[in-house]
């Protein structure tokens, strides 16, 4: 499920959990009233408080072998009682809970996505555009503050529930599409029904343009983050560039360690060049992703 960024977190969590709840709501399921629940529990406890209480007047009437019974409904009318009452709380916590996931989902109709909603399509879109965001908030250059983390902790939630909205509408209408035209068309229907299929595509295609978008600042923060890490790994090696000056002095390997050396310097800057410019890059990309 997608849920839109303005959501509150804790009930966005909710929703997130809710997937089960919200299928039984479109089978046609809705939670008892509390009124109506506490009433049959309390049919419920009258009937056995009702048959408890012919037991022990059994009991008493027939002396002897009514004796036994009232010994064995003596020691039951605990149980009975404390089953009862586990149960009954058991089920009311159940009950509570799922009126609260129904209540939710009630009040945040229309800001939340199910991806089973959409079709084939659109959920190929909805990975593609999640797959490129987690390469952006998942990398260290986004981690270390290279890339304005905390314009990407807004704008790309925003993004995903965008896309994900989009995605839904048009999933629904293209299912719709796809229903009227099976049954066949007439030419006059057709000539009506040609336009809107193309305005389903070209709708599609808008949504691509946002994912490609997506993809391209993810490729952008991909290079930087090998960049990055290239750089790291350069700097420890420079880091240790006396002990090694250390070792060949001593070893006499001068005229082999002092050309490593100075493509080792060379390529260090190299690639703190490479990386600044994947990281301008990445912002350069991050443009257009913007509103």
């Amino acid at each position: 499920m997608v849920v839109d960024p303005g959501v509150p977190p804790d009930d966005a969590q909710l929703l997130r959990q809710s997937r089960l709840v919200l299928m039984k709501m479109r089978q046609g399921w809705a939670p008892e009233s509390r009124r109506a629940a506490s009433s049959a529990r309390y049919r419920m406890a009258a009937g056995f408080g009702t048959v408890a209480l012919f037991g022990l007047v059994l009991g008493v009437g027939g002396l002897g072998r009514g004796l036994g019974i009232l010994m064995l409904l003596l020691m039951l009318i605990p149980v009975m009682v404390v089953l009862f009452v586990r149960n009954d709380l058991t089920e009311e916590d159940e009950d509570a809970y799922e009126r609260q996931i129904y209540e939710q989902l009630r009040w945040y109709e229309g800001r939340y996505v199910l991806t089973d909603d959409l079709d084939e399509s659109s959920r190929r879109l909805l990975t593609r555009a999640q797959r490129a965001i987690a390469t952006v908030t998942g990398s260290r250059v986004n981690a270390e503050g290279m890339l304005d983390d905390v314009r990407n902790a807004v704008m790309l939630p925003a993004q995903e529930w965008e896309i994900a909205r989009l995605l839904a509408k048009l999933s629904a209408l293209r299912t719709k599409h796809r229903e009227t035209v099976s049954q066949g068309l007439t030419p006059e229907v057709e000539a009506v029904a040609r336009p809107l299929a193309g305005a389903l595509d070209s709708s599609e295609a808008a949504v691509l343009a946002r994912v490609e978008a997506l993809e391209r600042y993810a490729a952008n923060v991909t290079e930087a983050e090998r960049a990055y890490v290239a750089h790291e790994q350069i700097e420890e090696l420079r880091g240790r560039v006396h002990q090694y000056e250390e070792l060949v002095a001593e070893t006499g390997a001068d005229g082999f360690a002092v050309p490593e050396l100075e493509r080792l310097a060379r390529d260090a800057d190299r690639l703190e060049q490479a990386l600044r410019r994947s990281v301008s890059s990445a912002h350069e990309a991050f443009r257009y992703l913007e509103p």
